[in-house]
C-alpha cells in the first residue's frame, strides 16, 4: 500500500480553483517530487496532504489515516519544512530545536541534530545571523524533530545560491537515507531530475503527468545526437548501417551522428572495432527542461 494516496483532489478559495482532480501515490522510500512553475497548485495540493488546509473535495490517505479527521495523530509522523518557515531573528538555533521537539510525544535527541546537520558550530548563532545554507540546514533538522516517517520540503533552496543548493540536496538525499519517505515541493528541474524517483507535474492545478524523471524526458523526444571528431578518416557507411543510427552528417572536421536507444553504445562500439578513436565526443539528448516546456508551456525557473 502506498504511504501517501491523493484521489481526485480540489481545493477552491471563492472563485479560483487552486487544484483540481489531482491525483498521486507515493511509495515508502521515495523521494516523490510535486514539479511546476509558480501558482500552479503545488502548495496548495502538499498542505491538504499535510492536513493544513481543508480540502473541498477527493480523498487523501496518509499512512491509512485522513488528514481532516487525524491530524494530530497525524502530525506526528510528518515533518514539515514550511515555504515562509523564518524563526524569529533572535532565536538561537538550540532554542528553537529545543522548542520544536516539545511538540511531539516522542521526540529525537535535539542535541544529535545540531551535529548530525552540521550546525554545532552554529548552536549558539541567533537565527538572522546565519547563511542560507545554514538556515535550511535548521529547517531539515526542525522538520526532523518529531521523528517523522515522512518530510515534507517546500521550496527548500528557492533563496540559495548554487553551491549552497547542492549542498542542501545532499542533506535530501541523507534525510532518505535514513528511511524517511520525502515529499519534495520545487520548480527547479535540476533540483527534480537529481533528487527524485518519480515526478508529478501540476500545471494549473492539474496533473499533466507523472512518471520518473527519464520517463518523462522520453515523452518528449527520443532522439540523440553525437558529435566527435574522428582520428581518422571515416566512412559514413559504418555508421549508417547500424539500426539506432537515423542519419550522419559532417561539417568540416566534425560528423553528427542523430539516433535513438542504445545509439551511442552502437557507434562507439563500431567505432573501437576500427580502431577509430572519437575525439571531442560529446552527447545532446532532452532533458526535463525540454519535458517540462513540452508538457506544460512555461519556461523553466532558471538554476
Amino acid at each position: 500500500m502506498p504511504l501517501i494516496e491523493v484521489e481526485n483532489l480540489r481545493k477552491e478559495y471563492r472563485n479560483h480553483v487552486a487544484v483540481q482532480d489531482v491525483s498521486f501515490s507515493v511509495e515508502e522510500g521515495e523521494i516523490f517530487g510535486i514539479l511546476g512553475p509558480n501558482g500552479a497548485g503545488k502548495t496548495t495540493a502538499v498542505e491538504c496532504v499535510e492536513g493544513m488546509r481543508k480540502r473541498d473535495g477527493g480523498r487523501i490517505s496518509v499512512m491509512g489515516l485522513d488528514p481532516l479527521k487525524d491530524v494530530a495523530e497525524l502530525r506526528e509522523s510528518i515533518g514539515i519544512q514550511l515555504q515562509q518557515s523564518e524563526l524569529p531573528p533572535k532565536m538561537r538555533v538550540w532554542e528553537a530545536l529545543e522548542l520544536y521537539s516539545t511538540f511531539y510525544r516522542d521526540p529525537a535527541d535535539w542535541r544529535r541534530l545540531i551535529k548530525d546537520w552540521g550546525l554545532s558550530a552554529k548552536a549558539d548563532a541567533a537565527y538572522g545571523s546565519l547563511s542560507g545554507g545554514q538556515q535550511q540546514r535548521l529547517s531539515i533538522a526542525l522538520a526532523l524533530v518529531g521523528n517523522p516517517r515522512i518530510a515534507v520540503f517546500d521550496e527548500l533552496t528557492t533563496a540559495l545560491d548554487p553551491h549552497a543548493r547542492r549542498e542542501t540536496w545532499k542533506l535530501i538525499e541523507k534525510v532518505r537515507a535514513q528511511d524517511v519517505t520525502v515529499l519534495l515541493v520545487t520548480h527547479f528541474m535540476e533540483e527534480a531530475e537529481r533528487l527524485c524517483d518519480r515526478i508529478a507535474i501540476i500545471e494549473s492545478g492539474r496533473v499533466v503527468a507523472l512518471d520518473t524523471p527519464s520517463g518523462l524526458v522520453s515523452r518528449v523526444n527520443e532522439q540523440q545526437i553525437i558529435r566527435f571528431k574522428p582520428s581518422v578518416p571515416l566512412d559514413d557507411a559504418l555508421l549508417t548501417a547500424l539500426p539506432e543510427v537515423d542519419s550522419v552528417s559532417r561539417s568540416r572536421s566534425q560528423v553528427t551522428v542523430t539516433g535513438k536507444g542504445n545509439v551511442v553504445y552502437a557507434v562507439i562500439s563500431v567505432l573501437a572495432r576500427n580502431q577509430i578513436v572519437a575525439n571531442e565526443l560529446r552527447l545532446e539528448q532532452a532533458s526535463l527542461d525540454d519535458a517540462f516546456v513540452a508538457l506544460t508551456g512555461a519556461q523553466p525557473a532558471a538554476h
